[in-house]
């Protein structure tokens, strides 16, 4: 009889040991982050976004990136480079600074601006943009690197949507 007692409160042991390591496993899961347009929306600080390697390497271009950092109360910081394979006859890279409209579940665009540059392989460009607090914010970038403004390889970088408390 000792036995059988010891065996269902072993059991029971057992049983209350797996329930509770269930219920820590669900507590510690993070919370699904929500993807807009290629963008998640995060409460990061800082967010960078790099061109997809496959569709990057091209004759004339090498690799792209754009970041967007928090920069005070109601500023982001905005960044884009473009590097091409080789020295190149035409660069471009054009920026865009975009914000989340949950109505709308999309982004609309807050700012944008384009630098240009001749016989280089490397062109960087960034910029401080004031906002509106409360939302998320993204940057987008196209890189262009080409033997002219009309032989070229282009491709795109995307950041994560940036919280501004």
């Amino acid at each position: 009889m000792k036995k059988r007692i010891l065996s269902i409160v072993c059991s029971a042991a057992v049983l209350v040991t797996l329930a509770m390591t269930s219920v820590v496993r669900v507590e510690a899961s993070e919370p699904e982050m929500k993807l807009v347009d290629g963008s998640y929306l995060t409460d990061e600080e800082t967010s960078t976004g790099v061109t997809p390697p496959p569709l990057t390497r091209g004759v004339y271009l090498m690799d792209g990136e754009c970041t967007i950092s928090r920069a005070g109360l109601t500023r982001v910081y905005a960044y884009a480079a473009t590097t091409a394979n080789q020295e190149v006859d035409y660069m471009a890279t054009i920026v865009y600074v975009e914000k989340y409209n949950a109505e709308e579940d999309g982004w609309g665009q807050v700012a944008w601006w384009m630098v240009e540059d001749h016989d280089d392989y490397f062109l960087s460009t960034a910029k401080s943009v004031t906002v509106d607090r409360g939302y998320y914010y993204r940057v987008r970038a196209n890189h262009i690197a080409g033997a002219s403004a009309y032989d070229y390889d282009e491709s795109a970088s995307v950041t994560n949507g940036v919280f501004l408390p």
